[in-house]
């Protein structure tokens, strides 16, 4: 970043957090937190830094888009407690989880992928009065829908009282009617479930469909959330390297 690192270079509070843009009270916040190593004093008490201060807070400053602030930090510490083993675990669980984040978002756009057109509502095995009812509201009754996608109604009861559909009742009859929206949400947990995912994990993605107000709209967020995951990928790159730039100088 253009700052001299050369050794016995002594550097002032004030010198380290205008090179990062940061304010002096956020690098002695850093240093109280562990991410900084301890700082030197003057005969009369005033923090000196060096060019080993600037190299991590560089290597922090690096970590934390990818890794996240407190896992950022908690590396930081470990480093600087001679804990490499110990960093490199949490740099490990990082990567994990972003591969597990990429697995998700691969779940959920084959799950949409497979999502074929909805068909039309095929026989009721509910009373003709009932079938009527439904039809009329532009539903479909929990049998029909069950033997649409080949499971249970017991399992549609199960994914109802688990929040990921929302039927709702016939006024004259009581009966479970599922709309467009309540059978698109049953179709996307079958298409999750055979994917292995629990229900307490289609949850938050329901939830998603819901907010995004269907899977078409779904669609501009997936496309963010692949941005997000790939922008997370190239900055743990770019905070390896500084941490291994880091961890050269302390050697």
């Amino acid at each position: 970043m253009g700052r001299n690192l050369q050794s016995g270079v002594r550097l002032r509070p004030v010198d380290l957090a205008r090179g990062h843009g940061l304010s002096t009270q956020a690098v002695r916040n850093y240093e109280e937190a562990g991410i900084l190593p301890a700082a030197e004093r003057t005969p009369s008490g005033y923090r000196t830094y060096t060019p080993l201060h600037a190299r991590a807070l560089d290597a922090f400053l690096a970590l934390a888009p990818g890794h996240g602030h407190r896992t950022a930090t908690s590396i930081m510490r470990a480093v600087n407690r001679a804990a490499t083993d110990e960093a490199f675990r949490l740099i490990d669980e990082s990567h994990a989880q972003l591969l597990d984040d990429r697995q998700t978002l691969q779940a959920v756009e084959s799950a949409l992928r497979d999502l074929a057109p909805t068909t039309a509502p095929g026989p009721d095995t509910a009373p003709a009065s009932a079938s009527a009812s439904a039809s009329a509201s532009g539903g479909t009754f929990i049998g029909p829908l069950a033997d649409r996608l080949g499971i249970r109604p017991a399992t549609l009861r199960k994914w109802e009282q688990a929040g990921l559909v929302r039927p709702r009742r016939d006024p004259l009859t009581g009966y479970r009617v599922y709309d467009e929206a309540a059978v698109r949400d049953a179709r996307l947990t079958h298409q999750l479930r055979r994917g292995g995912y629990l229900l307490e994990q289609i949850a938050p993605l329901i939830a998603q469909v819901r907010a995004a107000g269907g899977l078409e709209p779904l669609e501009d967020a997936l496309s963010d959330w692949r941005g997000r995951l790939s922008a997370r990928g190239r900055a743990m790159l770019s905070g390896a390297a500084e941490l291994e730039s880091y961890l050269r100088a302390r050697e």
